[in-house]
């Protein structure tokens, strides 16, 4: 209940407390503001309230009363400056990268133009799928894209969806590189929900950034959850997941998509071959892009999409040492041992190519199932007996399955001795291992890949025995373990502390999972009949921050039989065409036209069965534009030379750096910091010559601290100490040595030691909060500085209806004549650390003493609002002309799109995708620019200024 207008920044009073606007939004039930308490009953604490429901009265920023800074070198004027610079959020019309460039990583300029593309002010929100190939870093952009967005106030509320086994390391990644706290709900994330919060409790209001499996979201409880909750921004890793609109990933997308400002999807494999999916896929971010009959808008999916691989040229000229190139693959040809040779020529003569008799299979897809048989025999003989007793247990009665059991049998015990034996292509693995010095007295690990539990299984049991390996150097990663053992194995792995030499893997790590840290060989035991999983594994060692040129190897068992060697050379050629595809694209997934593992592998078994030809079944590179013209499309839009722009520089702060900010703080909130907390401080400790800064967190601090992730700090013991690595080489060293050195092996953890002081960390925000209670109440400070006559620093905002800030502007007013309040040209400057600058008031400063009779000086004060309000309507109105011919073009393309969609059949589904896009232009129309907020920052007078204003 208010007739005066609240922008972020406004300082209000409700239920007679003092409070500061942070943020706003227009719900249903009237305008919710969110608000930090500032007078001393509340302060520190932070609240929402409905000005349907409160009483709120906006503090005129003219009224505010100057205050003194009798403060060493004016120390809290500064520290205010600062806080209030580090809690406004950057307008939503600067495309300058704000803290991208103080993260704890190698921003590479594509990544970054990634980046730029999700923040251009052209898009109605900020949305855009990554479809960069595999291993370029699209977790890296991600993490970019979401510290950017928090810099503009667009990132409170978060949800990021990934596959189980990476959670962790996506947490990781954003933690430690970004300062972007998330909350993971594995199993016992989910396990610690269930007993901090009453069942009837949403979770999503609860944890404000999130991190999640689409296999838990999927629950009855999250996803109900899930349509009463509104998010800034959700991301969905590996979206080529959620493509079919039948399962329920997709369900889920169709229910976040609409219901957050931004949207991020990533895959390296954005598309599975039919239009519509790939449509549907557009249409989660943006429903106009794709017109109601269903073709793509070319020009906006350009504007929504970022493609690129490993030979692109606006990558390839920037990766560098840091991505070496892998090897020449290796396919090792085998010769099968008798005993093998015995089980290929009983499955050659009765399975595969039975001749007029045929096959003793009794089921319905007897042209298929004995190359199920014909893979699992080349997985390992484990693998053919599990299929074996799998396929016996399914028999029922009758002539025809007797006939089959007894081939069963037969072939059974053919491959027994096999089991016993190993086989020629197991002893060729042990021999290679042996060649690249994987063994108990060598540091040297590699990855080797197998489709069946059953082989992986086989394989771990005998390589510790053979290589004579303890137990725990050799570990087995497949979809039956738990998503938190799976996480173990894969966090463990990135350590050089790590005890692991051999990690024998399931697909389940094909996608997602980073495998490069330690470890340059991959071996493939046995051959995906899919192109998609072949580059999938070969991804998880040959991508960006590989260092070694990596090595892919592949096994492949050669029976006597000569149709069955035959048959084998398919295979070598599907490598080969892998290799190609890997050279041009960067992508393979088009070359089969399946884009699904399940679709090539049946097409492969096909061609395999004779009933196909290769060349048709596995296109060559350049028929892409005949078979696939989507995938076509998306090569066109990473496969051009692309020039990469200069990065413009953000404006700089008031402080050298984020350590001076927090040891001012630190040293005004508390007097004597390096004390014992029982003292008065929080046992402050600076070790520059290792660059790192310590302190014990008080209770305020370590209450905003249980949001980071549980296992740091539980092994970091944060809450105990804070260690903070306050240079970038200090925090990539941190961050190494967890991962490369045996410091770390007693406690087993890849968190580092020391957390790089990054530009959103959660202490920087505690610090600015401390910082903006030191003033009692609507309070501006007043100092001298290198002026003739008083100057009013004063910061304007433009923001709509949402209370994003959609541009901004520092103005100063000098009172050459400050008894008849008679100012000069208002002048304006790009940052607040400019003007504070231009008026002298730096870090070597002098406070000569508080300037005096702050009377006399208040009515100029009042008057540079007033004139500040009139001047920042002129210098805000091209913005918000900008703005608002945005959301005009976008609210004319909405209602084209909707004219069309009258003109074509009325089903049900362009009736829910009319209201969708209606929905989408209720939501522009608060996107609209429709306030201004003008307040003083600081008001400076001469430095010989005695008097106040004579």
């Amino acid at each position: 209940m208010t007739s005066t207008p609240i922008a972020p920044g406004s300082v209000v009073l409700v239920r007679d407390e003092e409070w500061l606007v942070t943020s706003l939004d227009q719900t249903a039930d009237g305008q919710l503001i969110q608000v930090q308490g500032l007078s001393e009953l509340v302060s520190g604490t932070t609240a929402a309230f409905y000005d349907s429901l409160d009483e709120i009265e906006v503090q005129d920023p003219a009224a505010a009363r100057l205050v003194a800074d009798d403060s060493p070198h004016y120390r809290r004027t500064r520290l205010w400056l600062e806080a209030t610079v580090r809690k406004t959020p950057v307008p939503l019309a600067d495309t300058r990268l704000a803290v991208t460039s103080g993260a704890l990583a190698n921003a590479l300029a594509y990544q970054r133009s990634a980046v730029r593309k999700a923040l251009e002010p052209s898009n109605l929100r900020p949305r855009i799928l990554l479809a960069d190939a595999v291993g370029l870093g699209k977790t890296l952009e991600i993490g970019m894209i979401l510290s950017e967005l928090a810099r503009r106030g667009r990132a409170d509320r978060v949800l990021i969806v990934c596959p189980r086994h990476v959670l962790e390391q996506m947490q990781q990644e954003l933690w430690t590189r970004f300062a972007l706290p998330f909350v993971r709900l594995d199993s016992l994330g989910v396990q610690r929900v269930r007993q901090e919060l009453p069942a009837t409790r949403n979770p999503f209001t609860y944890f404000k950034r999130v991190i999640i499996s689409i296999d838990t979201l999927k629950q009855d409880r999250f996803v109900n959850d899930l349509r009463r909750h509104r998010w800034d921004a959700v991301v969905i890793d590996e979206v080529h997941n959620v493509t079919n609109s039948a399962t329920h990933a997709s369900k889920l997308a169709r229910i976040l998509a609409p219901n957050t400002d931004a949207l991020v999807l990533a895959s390296a494999t954005p598309h599975n071959g039919r239009a519509e999916s790939f449509a549907e896929l557009i249409r989660l971010l943006e429903p106009t892009a794709v017109s109601p009959d269903g073709d793509l808008i070319r020009e906006e999916v350009e504007r929504l999409v970022v493609r690129r691989h490993r030979h692109s040229p606006e990558v390839a000229q920037v990766v560098g040492d840091d991505w070496a190139e892998r090897r020449e693959p290796q396919n090792l040809l085998v010769d099968a041992s008798r005993l093998e040779n015995a089980v290929a020529a009983e499955l050659d003569d009765v399975w595969l190519h039975p001749g007029a008799a045929g096959s003793p299979y009794s089921g319905s897809t007897s042209g298929l199932f004995p190359w199920t048989l014909a893979k699992a025999f080349l997985s390992s003989p484990a693998a053919l007996q599990q299929t074996l007793i799998e396929r016996r247990s399914r028999l029922g009665s009758g002539a025809s399955a007797d006939s089959e059991r007894r081939a069963l049998d037969r072939l059974a015990e053919l491959n027994e001795p096999c089991l016993v034996d190993g086989g020629a292509k197991y002893d060729r693995l042990l021999a290679y291992l042996r060649e690249i010095q994987v063994g108990p007295r060598s540091a040297n690990r590699a990855v080797i890949f197998a489709e069946r539990v059953k082989t992986l299984e086989w394989l771990q049991a005998r390589l510790r025995r053979d290589l004579g390996l303890p137990n725990d150097a050799v570990q087995v990663l497949h979809g039956g373990l738990s998503d938190d053992r799976q996480q173990q194995v894969v966090e463990s792995f990135k350590l050089a502390s790590s005890p692991i030499r051999l990690l024998i893997t399931g697909d389940v790590a094909s996608e997602g999972v980073n495998l490069h840290v330690q470890c340059h060989e991959l071996i493939h035991f046995d051959i995906p009949w899919s192109l998609i999983r072949i580059e999938q594994r070969n991804g998880r060692i040959d991508r960006y921050g590989q260092r070694h040129r990596p090595q892919i190897t592949t096994l492949l068992l050669r029976p006597d039989s000569p149709r069955f060697a035959g048959d084998l050379r398919v295979l070598s050629r599907l490598l080969e065409r892998e290799q190609v595809a890997h050279a041009a694209l960067g992508d393979t997934a088009s070359l089969m036209g399946k884009y699904s593992v399940m679709g090539e592998e049946e097409e492969l078994a096909r061609v395999l069965a004779g009933q196909h030809d290769f060349d048709d079944a596995v296109a060559e590179v350049d028929q892409l534009d005949e078979i696939d013209p989507i995938a076509a499309f998306l090569a066109e839009l990473g496969g051009g030379k692309r020039d990469v722009l200069a990065d413009e520089v953000a404006p700089k702060t008031l402080y050298d750096s984020h350590l001076d900010f927090l040891r001012d703080a630190v040293t005004e909130a508390y007097e004597t910091p390096e004390a014992d907390p029982s003292g008065g401080g929080v046992r402050w400790r600076e070790h520059l010559d290792h660059g790192t800064v310590s302190l014990q967190p008080p209770p305020d601090l370590r209450q905003r601290l249980r949001v980071l992730p549980q296992s740091y700090l539980r092994q970091r013991r944060v809450d105990v100490e804070l260690v903070l690595a306050v240079t970038e080489l200090r925090g990539k060293q941190a961050l190494a040595e967890a991962l490369t050195t045996a410091s770390d092996a007693a406690s087993g953890t890849s968190w580092p030691e020391a957390h790089y002081l990054a530009p959103l960390h959660p202490v920087l925000d505690w610090a600015a909060d401390r910082v903006l209670n030191t003033l009692d109440r609507h309070q501006v400070f007043v100092v001298r500085g290198a002026v003739d006559h008083p100057v009013v620093v004063l910061q304007g905002t433009l923001t709509n209806r949402r209370g994003q800030v959609v541009a901004g502007s520092t103005l100063a007013v000098e009172f050459p004549d400050p008894g008849r309040l008679q100012f000069a040209p208002v002048r304006v400057f790009d940052s607040v650390a400019a003007a504070s600058e231009a008026v002298g008031l730096n870090q070597g400063q002098q406070n000569l003493g508080p300037v005096q009779d702050l009377e006399a000086l208040q009515p100029l004060l009042e008057r540079a609002v007033r004139v500040g309000q009139a001047e920042i309507e002129v210098l805000l109105a091209a913005a918000a002309e900008d703005a608002h011919a945005r959301l005009d073009r976008w609210q004319e393309r909405a209602s084209t799109w909707t004219e069309r969609s009258e003109r074509v059949a009325q089903t049900a589904l362009i009736k829910h995708r009319r209201l969708g896009v209606r929905d989408e232009k209720e939501m522009a129309q608060r996107l609209a620019p429709d306030r201004s907020l003008v307040r003083a920052l600081v008001m400076v007078v001469p430095a010989d200024e005695t008097e106040g204003a004579r």
